[in-house]
Parts: structure tokens; sequence; C-alpha cells
């Protein structure tokens, strides 16, 4: 895996906190941690926008992907809301994590935790090509379970 470059720039309230990281060098994703001010609770059914503390600067033609964590989804419900988060080159704001709580309990956030893992993304742009038939394939109009379990 080639390393892309990716410029960071902490905030305030990233002291104390290391900067996102791959758990293992095969890892797809680096691990985003909160930048709270104290602890964050999340009830059963709620949402909120958790603070990381970084913003960056991607390449053209790249996107930085938001996705949740296996360990929280399945051991607490809490999952990103909007998963998956994209987070576009143009963009220079402190990136924010939205997650939900689908367990049954308070989850509370404690700073330095790992919240979400970023993915980054070669992106391809594509231009419109209108016509009055598309082409014929085996799937056709079938969706949503049409083609089985």
């Amino acid at each position: 895996m080639s390393a892309l470059r990716i410029q960071v720039k902490r905030l305030r309230n990233s002291d104390g906190l290391d900067l996102p990281a791959y758990a293992t060098p095969s890892s797809a994703g680096m691990d985003l941690l909160a930048a709270t001010d104290g602890p964050l609770s999340i009830g059963p059914g709620e949402r909120a926008i958790v603070a990381t503390g970084i913003a960056i600067a991607l390449p053209p033609s790249y996107e930085a992907q938001i996705r949740p964590r296996s360990g929280l989804a399945l051991k607490h419900g809490v999952t990103v809301l909007n998963a998956i988060g994209t987070i576009d080159a143009d963009y220079r704001g402190e990136i924010g994590v939205i997650l939900i709580n689908h367990g049954g309990k308070k989850f509370i956030i404690e700073r330095g935790m790992r919240i979400a893992q970023i993915v980054f993304a070669k992106l391809h742009s594509a231009d419109w090509e209108e016509v009055a038939q598309l082409p014929e394939s085996t799937r056709a109009e079938g969706g949503f379970g049409s083609t089985g379990l």
C-alpha cells in the first residue's frame, strides 16, 4: 500500500491527543479520537456530533470516508449515523463524527476514545451521457432483494 500525504492541522481541543493512526500495519482505516472537553453521554436513540480536534487538506480527487468502528457497533450499538460520512477535498473545518446510540443503555464517550475510522479514497469524476435506452443486463430492473438473501 502506498502512502498518501495528507496535511493535518491540530486544533486547540487536540492538546494531549495523538493524531489518527493505523492500529495494525494492514488496517484500512486510521482510528479517530474524541476531542471532547469531558465525558459525553449519548442515551439510547440519541445522536451527537463528536469533535476530533483535527482538520485536514486532501489532495484534489480524494475523499476521506468516516466509518463506524465494529467493536462499538457490536458491543454497544453505537455507530456513525451517516455511514459512510464523506469529507470533501475542499473542506477545511474540524472533522466531526456523528454518532448514534442504537443500544439499550447510555453510552459515555471519554476524551481520547477511538470513535470512528477514517479511510482515504481516490475519486473519479463522471459526466452524464443521456440516452433513450440503457443496454440490456441479466439483472435488468430487479432490485431490493431480487437476487435472493
